[in-house]
C-alpha cells in the first residue's frame, strides 16, 4: 500500500463511531522506515470557514484496520488532539 492511498481513505474511531476525517500527512521512523503516526485534520471552527488550528495525531498502534475505503483507529481523541 501507498502513503497516496491512505490519504483517500476515511478514518473512523470505533470507540465512539466518529468519523475523524481523512489522513492528510503520515509520520516515518526515519531508521526504519516504518509509520509511527497518522495526521488527521480536526474539523474546522465554523461551518469550514477561518481554517484549522488543531489535528488529530494518531499513532501506528491505534490503527485496528484497514479497509478498502476505510481506516479503523481505536483511540482516546482528547490525547489525540494536538494544537498546531
Amino acid at each position: 500500500m501507498r502513503v497516496c492511498e491512505l490519504r483517500e481513505k476515511e478514518v473512523i474511531n470505533i470507540s465512539d463511531c466518529r468519523r475523524l476525517g481523512h489522513v492528510v500527512d503520515v509520520e516515518f521512523d526515519p531508521n526504519t522506515g516504518c509509520i509511527c503516526q497518522l495526521i488527521i485534520p480536526s474539523p474546522s471552527r465554523f461551518c469550514g470557514f477561518f481554517g484549522r488550528d488543531a489535528e488529530y495525531v494518531i499513532g501506528w498502534k491505534c490503527v485496528r484496520q484497514i479497509g478498502a475505503d476505510i481506516i479503523l483507529v481505536d483511540v482516546d481523541l482528547e490525547k489525540a488532539y494536538q494544537k498546531t
